[in-house]
């Protein structure tokens, strides 16, 4: 997963941010003497605490923290760049004594301890206590007696697509790539599906989708197809018995030897 934080926002956060929420909650200007009051403006309704896009995890961590530092919710500055799920508050008081207060509303559920990283400190916290990465909390000094507290919903990095099986490829068997077996077999692509394999004086050439290959003393069949990922080759381990070579079982791999040369590799099976 990735926070949704990166370490240049901490330089974004302490620059600008005074003016910024000073803004928003410094009072009106009164008008010169002999002018008009303007008429008042209807207020505003609130703002609500946390936006309909947070997560369930994250809106309950906000309002938790929102209780606990008893501050002003106040629109995030545009110059931070924060999701649509960010919550900030407006708190006057000491970034130091916010901290333990924080944290001691999440027992057994922050990971690890605030970090701090000159005018900002931040602190993970779990969905629950042994869970996962739920919202980060960030406490900005803006003043000795002012901070600016930011609750961002964590965003888990999107789980890689599992590659599909190569066409030809028996589930259960062990294959090895032609780059396995640099130093011990030489592959050479020859085009149109066919490679050669070469190893010492022996040379088998083979077809992709095809158990029929070709040694110099004549046809031989191999136990599985070869295949290929569009780039490499990816051929049946026990195939290579065809070139003469002897694969041996270790504990954690095997040993492929043909003629003098040997490597050890991790076969792939599908």
């Amino acid at each position: 997963m990735s926070l949704t934080f990166k370490g240049s926002l901490f330089a974004v956060l302490t620059a600008g941010l005074l003016a910024s929420a000073t803004a928003q909650t410094a009072p009106a200007t009164p008008p010169a003497t002999g002018t008009p009051a303007a008429t008042p403006a209807k207020p505003a309704a609130p703002a609500a605490p946390v936006s309909a896009a947070t997560s369930k995890a994250a809106s309950e961590i906000a309002v938790t923290v929102s209780g606990a530092v008893k501050g002003q919710i106040v629109r995030c500055p545009a110059s931070l760049k924060l999701s649509a799920q960010a919550v900030c508050l407006y708190v006057k008081s000491e970034q130091a004594l916010l901290r333990p207060i924080v944290k001691a509303k999440f027992p057994g559920r922050v990971a690890g301890d605030w970090k701090v990283m000159g005018k900002a400190a931040s602190l993970v916290v779990n969905d629950r206590a042994g869970g996962t990465p739920a919202a980060l909390v960030l406490l900005n000094s803006m003043t000795a007696t002012e901070t600016l507290v930011v609750v961002e919903a964590v965003k888990a990095s999107p789980t890689a697509a599992k590659p599909a099986t190569p066409a030809g490829v028996v589930k259960g068997y062990a294959y090895v790539l032609d780059t396995d077996l640099t130093g011990v077999v030489t592959v050479t692509a020859l085009g149109g599906g066919k490679y050669r394999l070469a190893a010492g004086s022996e040379t088998l050439t083979v077809t992709v989708g095809s158990k029929t290959a070709q040694l110099a003393s004549g046809a031989v069949e191999l136990p599985q197809v070869p295949a290929t990922d569009g780039k490499r080759l990816i051929f049946p381990l026990a195939g290579l018995r065809a070139l003469g070579c002897t694969v041996t079982p270790t504990d954690t791999a095997v040993t492929v030897g043909c003629g003098a040369q040997s490597v050890g590799l991790k076969p792939i099976v599908f």
